[in-house]
């Protein structure tokens, strides 16, 4: 049965873990125990194909604060962690990896740091047992996302990370937007703060990401930016650009006109002229879909964009 009210929540999404997880589990508890907070722990089982489920039941059948929650596919990492934020009924919310390099020693420093008015905490793995190419693409990611997102972090995407329950019953992730909870509560008026924390060498398997999540990560980056700056007023984006377009292809075509009438030049082979037809055009079309896009903005209005911290009444 598991405790209604636990003070901490443990969120562990996986896949294929099945060597991490018994060494994971006593490590966890027993940082726990020494901790003295009430806790449960959430394990997402994401799809795996070898023993991690059987060794879950295990760990659920001998601990009452276990919970298991196993998925018929593999969805990724931002399914497992929505599905775990979704079950979370602690007032602090833990995330970390199952492969062992997010030492479970580290939940304390989070919570202390927490406790000084943080609404979210965010890992930063200093030292980083990791290959150099992964090490080095890695940090110009956190380079570009400061850059685009205004806050200053050094690790972004670490897996261990602390919240308060309301900040992950705000945030909706989804495809691989768990790279940017830090960024998606800070754009909401969350307080976020940064701790080092231990990085461990990876003891068992191999990585479950390839390079392409650095690529993954640069487009993500841009979706979550453009839902936050035009996801209600898109004609500010596509009406921009469609505006610069007409003009200048307005600008062009009058060039074109004052030629053919006054100098008597002509335009039949000028292909000066199908460009600037083509801007007009291409134009017309960026309005268009900015205004269309305003159209459906307008049928979901009624939805709401805001995250309130206290009501008095």
């Amino acid at each position: 049965m598991r405790n209604p009210n636990p003070e901490l929540s443990i969120i562990i999404p996986l896949y294929d873990e099945e060597e991490s997880l018994p060494e994971l589990y006593d490590n966890l508890t027993s940082v726990l125990k020494k901790f003295n907070r009430s806790h449960e722990i959430i394990f997402i089982d994401d799809g795996s194909t070898d023993r991690s489920f059987r060794i879950l039941e295990e760990l659920f059948q001998k601990d009452e604060n276990v919970s298991v929650f196993q998925f018929r596919k593999n969805y990724g990492k931002s399914t497992a962690l929505s599905c775990g934020f979704e079950q979370a009924r602690g007032k602090y919310v833990i995330t970390m990896d199952a492969d062992l390099q997010d030492d479970p020693d580290e939940i304390p420093g989070l919570i202390n740091k927490m406790e000084e008015g943080y609404d979210l905490i965010s890992g930063w793995k200093k030292k980083r047992y990791d290959p150099f190419i992964k090490r080095v693409t890695s940090k110009f990611y956190n380079l570009i996302t400061s850059f685009f997102s205004g806050i200053r972090l050094h690790d972004f995407n670490c897996g261990i990370k602390a919240y308060r329950n309301e900040v992950v019953k705000s945030v909706q992730i989804y495809g691989q937007l768990h790279r940017f909870i830090p960024v998606l509560a800070h754009w909401q008026g969350f307080m976020v703060g940064e701790k080092v924390v231990k990085h461990q060498a990876r003891k068992y398997g191999k990585t479950k990401f390839g390079a392409s999540r650095f690529t993954a990560g640069l487009f993500d980056l841009f979706t979550v930016i453009f839902l936050h700056r035009f996801k209600k007023r898109p004609l500010h984006l596509f009406g921009s650009i469609g505006l610069v377009s007409l003009l200048i292809g307005l600008v062009m075509n009058l060039f074109l006109a004052y030629q053919r009438i006054f100098a008597n030049i002509y335009l039949s082979n000028r292909p000066l002229l199908f460009l600037a037809v083509m801007l007009v055009i291409v134009g017309i079309q960026f309005i268009s879909i900015g205004l269309l896009g305003e159209m459906i903005t307008d049928t979901q209005k009624r939805q709401n964009d805001y995250s309130v911290k206290n009501v008095l009444e």
